[in-house]
This record gives C-alpha cells, sequence and structure tokens, in this order.
C-alpha cells in the first residue's frame, strides 16, 4: 500500500488528507475490466488529481495501465513533465503564451481561430480537435467542423502541426439509459468520416467519461477519459472505491447544559445536557456550510453529528455521553468500510 498524506491548509499537525495510492491503482484495472480490448486509458489529473495529488496519482495510475494523462490547463501539464512523467498528455486550457512551452503536449483544438494560433507557435504542436456533439461546453459547433478539419488538414500537409486526436465529451454519461450517448456517438462518427475524407487520419479517437465508459459501447473510439472514477466517484456501480481518507482530530471538549446554543446565531439549541467535541476543520478547508445539521463524523466508533453552523475552520459535533478527549482520532470521511462517512455522504 502507498500512502500520500497531505496536511490540511488551516490546520497542519492536525488533519490530513491520507491517500492510498493502491486503490487508484485498483480504480485504473477495475475500469480496463469494463472496456473492449485494446481500448486505452487516458487518466484525468486536473485540480491536482481533485485535490489527491497530481503527480503522485499520475504515476499511479500509469503504473495500472493508464497509457494518457489529462489535465485542464497548461500549468499542470508543464507540472507532471517537470515530475519525469513521459507519456502523451493532453490539455484543453491554454493561452498563446503558455503554447511556447507545449510542445510535447497535446493541445485541444476547437476553432480555426485556435488553429491559427497553434500554428504561429514556433514548435510543432501535436492537436486533438474537439467537436461538440450536444454537451456545448467547448469543442467545434458541427458547421464549422468541415472548415476545421480542411484548415487543420493543410496545416498538417505543410508540417505545421500534428493531428493526433479527435474528441467529444458526452452530456448524459451518467445515465445508465445510453440513448443521449448514442446520439452524440453518431455525431463524433460523422465528424470523424469528414475528417478522414479532409485527409486526417487521427490516431486516438475518444468520447466517453468515467460514467459512459461503463454505460456506453463505442467501438468506434479507441480511448476513455477517467477522472472521477479514478477517485472513486462511482454513478453507475463500476466498482471503483474512494482512496482518499479526511482524518483529524478532538481539539476541545467540553460539557453543555439543555437550552444552550452552539455556534453562530445558536441555530442548534441542546436539547438535553451532552459533550460537544470542535473539529478543527471548516468551509476554508472544504468542508461544505451546507453540511451543518446533516453530516457526521466517526470518533470511537460512533458517529457524532455536526451541530450548528461550520464555520471557516471549524465546527462542532455532539459526543452523547460519551467520554472522550482532546487529541482522540476523528474521521471526517472515507471509503465507508469502519461504518465512517463517505465523501457523497
Amino acid at each position: 500500500m502507498n500512502l500520500v498524506q497531505s496536511p490540511a491548509r488551516s490546520c497542519v499537525g492536525l488533519a490530513e488528507a491520507v491517500i492510498d495510492l493502491s486503490v487508484v491503482r485498483d480504480n485504473v484495472q477495475t475500469i480496463h475490466k469494463h472496456l473492449r480490448p485494446g481500448t486505452e486509458v487516458l487518466a484525468v489529473v486536473k485540480a491536482d488529481a481533485f485535490g489527491h495529488g497530481a503527480v503522485q496519482v499520475a504515476r499511479a495510475a500509469v503504473e495500472a495501465g493508464a497509457t494518457w494523462l489529462g489535465v485542464a490547463r497548461a500549468d499542470e501539464a508543464l507540472q507532471l513533465r517537470a515530475a519525469g512523467l513521459t507519456v502523451p498528455i493532453l490539455t484543453w486550457l491554454y493561452d498563446a503564451t503558455e503554447l511556447l512551452l507545449l510542445a510535447d503536449i497535446d493541445v485541444s483544438v476547437s476553432t480555426v481561430a485556435e488553429l491559427h494560433q497553434v500554428v504561429s507557435a514556433p514548435n510543432v504542436h501535436n492537436v486533438q480537435l474537439k467537436l461538440d456533439t450536444g454537451l456545448h461546453r467547448g469543442g467545434s459547433a458541427p458547421d464549422q467542423w468541415i472548415e476545421l478539419t480542411r484548415a487543420a488538414a493543410y496545416y498538417e500537409a505543410l508540417g505545421a502541426v500534428r493531428v493526433r486526436g479527435i474528441w467529444s465529451h458526452l452530456s448524459h454519461g451518467d445515465e445508465l439509459d445510453a440513448s443521449h450517448s448514442r446520439r452524440q456517438l453518431e455525431l463524433l462518427r460523422i465528424g470523424v468520416t469528414l475528417a478522414r475524407r479532409a485527409g486526417l487520419v487521427p490516431e486516438v479517437v475518444h468520447l466517453a467519461n468515467s460514467s459512459g465508459a461503463i454505460t456506453l459501447d463505442a467501438p468506434d473510439c479507441n480511448l476513455v477519459r477517467i477522472g472521477a472514477a479514478l477517485f472513486g466517484i462511482d454513478e453507475v456501480d463500476a466498482g471503483v472505491r474512494p482512496p482518499m481518507r479526511l482524518v483529524t482530530k478532538v481539539a476541545q471538549v467540553r460539557r453543555i447544559r439543555a437550552g444552550e446554543g452552539v455556534s453562530y446565531g445558536h441555530d442548534h439549541v441542546a436539547p438535553r445536557d451532552a459533550t460537544i467535541a470542535l473539529i478543527p476543520l471548516g468551509y476554508a478547508d472544504g468542508i461544505p456550510r451546507i453540511a451543518a445539521g446533516q453530516a457526521s463524523v466517526l470518533c470511537r466508533g460512533v458517529r457524532m453529528p455536526v451541530l450548528g453552523r461550520i464555520t471557516m475552520d471549524q465546527f462542532v459535533v455532539d459526543a452523547g455521553e460519551l467520554p472522550i478527549e482532546p487529541g482522540e482520532p476523528v474521521t471526517v470521511f472515507g471509503d465507508g468500510s469502519d461504518g465512517e462517512p463517505t465523501a457523497a455522504d
């Protein structure tokens, strides 16, 4: 088992996000089992791998068989290269200045204007043309696709770019009824056919995200992009597990009497005498304020409900009559195997 321990923002020494990299590897292999033979996996590690540590997670994913990495921003791609990761990387958000640094990174292109920007950069770039098949969040509009593919083929013939892939993004990948996804796949097929007519020969064609990799049979595609599934976000019962546990320690303990209020505004008024515990995490650390009055944590094998408002760096839980002390270990969330809340909870 490989663990990565990351201190929480405001609670160094008091809280840690503990990531089990063996679970990341298991998740990659689990998704692989659902795929057609020969289909490759692109591991999406944007936003610091969903807060799990981009470099460590990327390495684990590659060790487990991922042959591509994907990130949103150029600086994320450069971080992976600086760490020594050599597999192909796709990024889809960049500016003209960043293109100067992205010679060995695949960049997504959705418009002729973006293509001209790439061609104007001093290095020859690998590009992947993105077609909007219905998500309407980036990608070439269908009525501009022929112009884009012809322009890309022209510049490829000149040696100015290499068109390595064609891709799109599902809008309803997490629905077990794949009718929306099948319509998008058909549009992508048409797009690939038009690109081939223009003279392009893409190495990779991809549409499915984590859920779509399970719900959509897409023999035309030879790559899937998994982000959520890497981190145990399982919307379609794929069998993946969360690799992160958020753990901390009780900061303070006190008794309150029935009728006393807790935290700002006294949104919670104690219906009985109770022991309450202060947890040194808050909304600045990512604990959602909406969880107030709904969430719980695990301490001594007991679920302790959150009382009152979650503040910037702390919140209060109800320990009932349990005799606890400052320093007691607390699990805010994990995979649920020990009775603790999950991130979904």
